[in-house]
């Protein structure tokens, strides 16, 4: 009778050790189907370009561009200028 609880012991560490290697393998497989970083990786030039594009975009840089390239062609001649403040003629 002593080889029956043996027997059954060892029967049950098999099926253990069958089970912990089965919930290993899914974890690892988990862990590649969750990784977010390598996809990003391989598109970070794009992706920098984008937040770059769209911070620019947001803090008015297309505005303040245009301001500044066609802002010569209509604030006209300096007559005078004191300090800071100028006279503009503007004919």
């Amino acid at each position: 009778m002593a080889a029956g609880p043996t027997t059954e012991t060892e029967r049950l560490r098999r099926e253990l050790q069958v089970e912990r290697e089965e919930l290993a393998r899914a974890v690892d497989s988990l862990r590649e189907s969750s990784d977010l970083v390598a996809p990003l990786r391989a598109r970070l030039p794009l992706f920098v370009a984008g937040a770059f594009g769209a911070g620019f975009v947001l803090a008015g840089g297309i505005g303040a561009t245009m301001r500044l390239l066609f802002r010569r062609a209509r604030e006209g001649r300096t007559a005078a200028r004191v300090g800071p403040f100028a006279v503009v003629d503007r004919r």
